[in-house]
């Protein structure tokens, strides 16, 4: 499981104009099952998007399709995580820790 978190690195009325863009991506993205949440930062200075069922080398294509990384308005630190305990509702997500 992978925590994407993207910051802005344009003014936020830069980051507008390709935000209708973005949503689009974003609902591609959870019509394929590889998102399962994303959202503003608050402060409203990027945001976060939790992506599953990826490898790293997949995350980094995510993050460099975003339409802000294209349009050069964000920047993207991708970090990964073993979901070993969740709600009971992302059971699915649970991961078992390598050895």
């Amino acid at each position: 499981m992978f925590a994407l978190e993207l910051t802005y690195t344009a003014p936020l009325e830069r980051v507008e104009e390709h935000q209708d863009a973005h949503v689009a991506w974003l609902d591609g993205l959870y019509e394929e099952g590889v998102l399962i949440a994303s959202g503003r930062k608050n402060p409203r200075d990027g945001g976060v998007l939790i992506a599953v069922g990826v490898d790293r080398e997949r995350a980094e294509r995510i993050a460099a399709s975003d339409p802000y990384t294209t349009a050069g308005v964000c920047e993207y630190r991708i970090t990964e995580f073993i979901a070993t305990k969740t709600a009971p509702a992302l059971e699915p997500y649970r991961e078992r820790p390598s050895t």
